[in-house]
């Protein structure tokens, strides 16, 4: 695993919907790149609905928190956009354990 944050996005314009799928290391400091990465696809059309995948990723509690709180409002933070655009967001994400393991990792 890379500490690296590499990301894919798949839009299925039929579907109305778009994937965002994270790898490596997603930080407090580097999800603003998801961020970046989630309003560019919004614009793409009205009514997107955005899957943020982060099943191959390692993830930080509070980026991981942080994205959940988008996905529960609606919207991406106001410094990210200014306007609060309207985001269906969900979030897949890694399994509990391997959070935590990540969590256990940092503190060694």
């Amino acid at each position: 695993m890379t500490d690296k944050l590499r990301v894919t996005v798949r839009v299925d314009l039929d579907c109305a919907q778009a994937q965002v799928a994270a790898e490596g290391h997603v930080t407090m400091e580097n999800v603003r790149g998801l961020y970046a990465v989630m309003k560019r696809a919004n614009s793409i059309t009205t009514g997107l609905r955005i899957e943020i995948d982060m099943t191959g990723a390692l993830v930080e509690p509070d980026a991981l928190e942080q994205l959940r709180d988008c996905s529960r409002s609606h919207h991406l933070p106001t410094h990210v956009d200014p306007l609060q655009s309207e985001y269906r967001l969900s979030i897949l994400a890694p399994e509990e354990t391997e959070v935590r393991a990540e969590v256990l990792v940092l503190a060694a």
